[in-house]
């Protein structure tokens, strides 16, 4: 059958494409589907974000990644992977969802927007990017409000509010207000998160204390209005005009797509996937977890430098059976 692998791979992202680099070294047959473009969640990226790894740390397959400072950019990622991909001529299909897995007395029947597949594997690489988590709060669903931050320059002169205190909340914050935005913060705790880089925090805990950026501390936004928003802090409720909302509140995993398939969740707080820690393989015969799907909503604890071993661990478990 033309549609017949030994291995399907649902995910085109780095580490999708690292299991395919081994998968392709082990003379497995293979096909990649990915629902949107090749590494989709990259592509999604603010524009100018600057990853925390250096590029040896986030290279695929053995196969060099060379950028002009220490700390590789979104493009030169981009440009990367995608050299990755047609150089060594990576069976990947784009464009094309997951719609259903279904098991087999021969492996998988694999069911996708376009057609179906057989294939004796599988692995599940599909990142968390692309369902946000929501604050809940009325409002939220006003086209003034983003769970995603592409470019600066669309808030310029603008009224904006920038959700959260990570990574993405202080680059959207920093980013617009030298693009000449009015910038307010909201953070939930008491500070700015601790794990933002290290080169970022000092500069967005000084524009703060400067008065560059407002913050609103141990606070949260509690409603949105067309021009303006509410926000619960410790000292009651303060009512700001507002054009744009940016809540960068954070991500995760398609769940209903792993538990439609049977693949069990550890507990209602977390949902971390089950899997053997040795061999990456779920609580289904033959379907494997890789990269940040298996942290469940700790979307913090796996990331390409740390979770692109899990291509070579799935083969050789693969490989041994």
């Amino acid at each position: 059958m033309e549609n017949r692998y030994d291995l399907i791979i649902v995910g085109g992202g780095p580490i999708g494409l690292a299991c395919a680099l081994e998968a392709a070294k082990a003379k497995l047959s293979y096909c990649i589907l990915e629902k949107g473009c090749l590494v989709n969640s990259l592509y999604h990226y603010p524009s100018n974000m600057t990853f925390f790894s250096t590029s040896e740390k986030i290279e695929i397959g053995g196969i060099p990644f060379v950028s002009n400072n220490v700390k590789p950019t979104r493009p030169e990622a981009l440009e990367y992977y995608r050299r990755v991909a047609t150089s060594n001529e990576v069976n990947i299909r784009l464009q094309e969802r997951v719609t259903g897995i279904l098991r087999t007395d021969a492996g998988y029947t694999v069911t996708s927007s376009r057609q179906q597949y057989l294939s004796t594997y599988i692995i599940i690489a599909t990142g968390f990017y692309d369902i946000p988590v929501l604050m809940n709060v009325p409002g939220e669903d006003l086209p003034k409000v983003t769970h995603y931050y592409k470019d600066p320059h669309f808030y310029a002169m603008q009224r904006v509010v920038v959700v959260g205190a990570n990574n993405s909340a202080v680059d959207a914050a920093l980013e617009t207000y030298r693009k000449g935005a009015q910038v307010t913060m909201i953070v939930r705790d008491n500070s700015i998160g601790k794990r933002v880089k290290y080169w970022v925090k000092p500069d967005i805990e000084n524009r703060i204390k400067e008065g560059s950026v407002d913050a609103f501390f141990n606070s949260s936004l509690s409603a949105i209005r067309e021009n303006e928003v509410d926000i619960q802090t410790p000292d009651g409720t303060v009512t700001i005009p507002n054009d744009y909302v940016i809540a960068m509140t954070g991500y995760q995993p398609d769940f209903r797509f792993l538990t439609d398939i049977g693949i069990q969740l550890s507990d209602d707080e977390t949902r971390q996937p089950v899997y053997d820690p040795n061999t990456m393989e779920s609580n289904l015969p033959g379907i494997y977890l890789a990269g940040v799907v298996c942290g469940g909503m700790n979307t913090h604890v796996w990331f390409i430098e740390n979770s692109r071993i899990h291509a070579g661990m799935i083969i050789d478990a693969i490989l041994r059976r």
